[in-house]
């Protein structure tokens, strides 16, 4: 099966992208003419343009749409209001044998009670609109809107500059979102958010225009200094972060509270999605937690390498491992069993290739967040 294409593929050719399969989709990696560490510098220090547009967007709408998606997914959709935007999950149902892991994290923009957008991830969008359609109240119409949208993230301190070039509007709270045209005539949404830790914004397009506000992107934005950004950099900045990826820090074996992600959870909700089982390991304590790693000698840790105490017993293993362009060493995320000797500062070891590395134990983030 052939990988899906961003309506910007043609664009990432021809700037000479590196291109790789990504949760089904063909996705530029690195770019041409300076690779991940330029990039990821890019956007910590100027401004880096991504196409995400692999990133799922689904349209929940109808009578009490809001109130349906508070009843399934698992952060508090009442604490916000229109106009603002929610980092939450979707997790596995009460009942399920895995009950409380995580099908998918994404983003749900409020427009109002009875329309919301949701930004799943692109290997679990279909999954997440499955679940969704299944559960969905009559009048509730669930629609996956994939190949309808595009999405670009406009990332670094000097973004709203950009943004300000093209008229479009970028003094807005974080996690919130507004309508605006910007490149011409195209009606653009506007949204603070970002997977970096820098100011940020990504802006939803439809896909037949994605081109033109693309094209307007990298000629304004080149007097700012604005570079084309891959994944690659995008997966070194959210890792420094301690930010979780589904299918590393976050799985169907992975729960929130074991992620460090309690934080989106509404416990006071009387209802969502896998709501008796997380609550029972909240109160038990979870197995394992994640931690942020920072190798003291030359290694680089890579996902799967066990995590080994001063006797060398297995406590854990690397979700995510890359070099860090910012500490310009090794660091990853991993789970650690909450048993082990594993706290703020100490040391333990990542079996890397059979060679153990010496690796700090921090939280995260590794890197100051400049997202506020």
């Amino acid at each position: 099966m052939s990988s899906r294409r961003s309506p910007l593929y043609e664009r990432h050719v021809a700037a000479g992208a590196k291109l790789a399969d990504f949760g089904g989709w063909s996705m530029p990696i690195e770019y041409a003419g300076g690779g991940v560490l330029a990039e990821h510098d890019a956007v910590r220090t100027g401004v880096g343009l991504f196409d995400v547009s692999h990133l799922g967007t689904v349209t929940v709408r109808g009578p009490g749409a809001a109130a349906f998606l508070d009843s399934c997914l698992t952060n508090d959709l009442s604490r916000i209001g229109p106009g603002q935007a929610q980092y939450t999950m979707c997790c596995l149902p009460d009942g399920d044998p895995r009950a409380g892991g995580v099908v998918d994290d994404l983003i749900a923009y409020l427009h109002g009670p009875d329309d919301v957008l949701l930004i799943p991830n692109a290997a679990n969008a279909a999954e997440v609109v499955d679940r969704l359609t299944e559960a969905a109240p009559a009048g509730v119409i669930v629609t996956d809107r994939h190949a309808e949208v595009a999405v670009l993230a406009v990332q670094g301190p000097r973004s709203p500059q950009v943004l300000s070039l093209l008229g479009l509007p970028g003094e807005l709270p974080y996690m919130s979102f507004v309508t605006g045209t910007g490149g011409g005539r195209t009606e653009v949404t506007v949204c603070r958010t970002g997977y970096t830790g820098e100011h940020g914004y990504e802006l939803l397009v439809g896909a037949e225009r994605a081109g033109e506000l693309w094209d307007v992107l990298v000629d304004t934005g080149s007097d700012e200094g604005l570079r084309l950004c891959g994944l690659g950099a995008r997966d070194t900045l959210r890792t420094e972060m301690g930010y979780p990826l589904h299918g590393h820090e976050l799985t169907l074996d992975t729960t929130p509270n074991q992620a460090r992600a309690g934080w989106v959870v509404g416990w006071r909700k009387p209802a969502f999605w896998g709501r008796a089982a997380l609550t029972a390991e909240r109160e038990a304590g979870p197995a394992r937690l994640l931690w942020g790693l920072r190798v003291t000698g030359r290694g680089i840790p890579r996902p799967g390498m066990a995590v080994l105490d001063a006797d060398g017993v297995r406590v854990g293993e690397v979700t995510s491992g890359t070099f860090s362009p910012t500490l310009r060493t090794g660091i990853a995320l991993a789970l650690l069993d909450t048993t082990s000797s594993a706290g703020e500062g100490s040391e333990l070891a990542v079996d890397v290739r059979g060679r153990p590395q010496t690796v700090q134990v921090l939280r995260p983030p590794l890197v100051p967040s400049h997202v506020r």
